[in-house]
């Protein structure tokens, strides 16, 4: 259980991809409950993709822009992330959301809880961490009432009761 009083707070900046940040923000809200997570802020910066290209080069040593980066800001006394930030491509989740044929918010919505995954200490670097961070990224968004964005090729039922 989370002690009482504990909140949880999200700011978001928006260089691009201002219209979805409300829906956004509502999720992770919900998404925050799920997971039980200790997280107490989480800073959200959409970004271009020459921000992107910039951090993805700086912090990881790989050229060009990626989908989401995560920092851990501050972690409690067991080690827990309990502050961090989220920095996510809207044009690399504009092109992915094409690629699958869903909403743009959707999509960055999935890179938001794959961040917030990342911060909560799953990882992603083997082939079963990976299967099983995006499985949960997907069981995420099912309870979300979205149904699964990552893994499409499996049907599944959204809260509405409509096949994805």
């Amino acid at each position: 259980m989370r002690p009482s009083g504990h909140t949880f707070n999200i700011s978001i900046s928006a260089a691009t991809g201002r219209e979805i940040s409300p829906y956004v923000r509502r999720k992770l809200l919900l998404a925050h409950k799920l997971l039980k997570s200790p997280l107490r802020h989480l800073s959200l910066a959409l970004v271009g993709d020459t921000t992107m290209s910039r951090l993805h080069q700086e912090f990881m040593g790989i050229p060009g822009p990626t989908d989401v980066l995560s920092f851990p800001l501050e972690n409690d006394a067991r080690g827990r992330c309990v502050e961090g930030e989220l920095v996510i491509c809207i044009p690399e989740a504009r092109r992915q959301s094409r690629l699958r044929g869903i909403p743009l918010a959707d999509e960055v919505l999935l890179y938001a809880l794959h961040g917030m995954l990342h911060l909560g200490g799953w990882d992603d670097r083997t082939e079963a961490e990976y299967r099983a961070m995006h499985a949960k990224e997907d069981q995420l968004l099912q309870k979300l009432g979205i149904g699964r964005v990552f893994d499409r090729t499996k049907p599944t039922k959204t809260a509405g009761g409509n096949k994805r």
